[in-house]
């Protein structure tokens, strides 16, 4: 499961998530059936690595080193 796709909040992960939504849009049944996996891939890697990218500021800014 992932967050909510709004780009806003994911702006390192909004060409992604476009690309992701697109698939969906494109294929209303293969997405049940794998079609848009490789891409919702992409997009869990995204997340992590943005989120990795949002902690290592919280620290830094709290003052804690990494």
């Amino acid at each position: 499961m992932h967050p909510p796709l709004t780009l806003h909040r994911h702006p390192m992960c909004a060409e992604i998530i476009e690309e992701f939504q697109k698939c969906h849009i494109d294929h209303p049944i293969g997405k049940f059936f794998g079609e848009c996996t490789e891409l919702k891939i992409k997009l869990d890697r995204c997340f992590r690595q943005e989120k990795a990218v949002k902690r290592k500021a919280n620290f830094e800014e709290k003052g804690f080193k990494h």
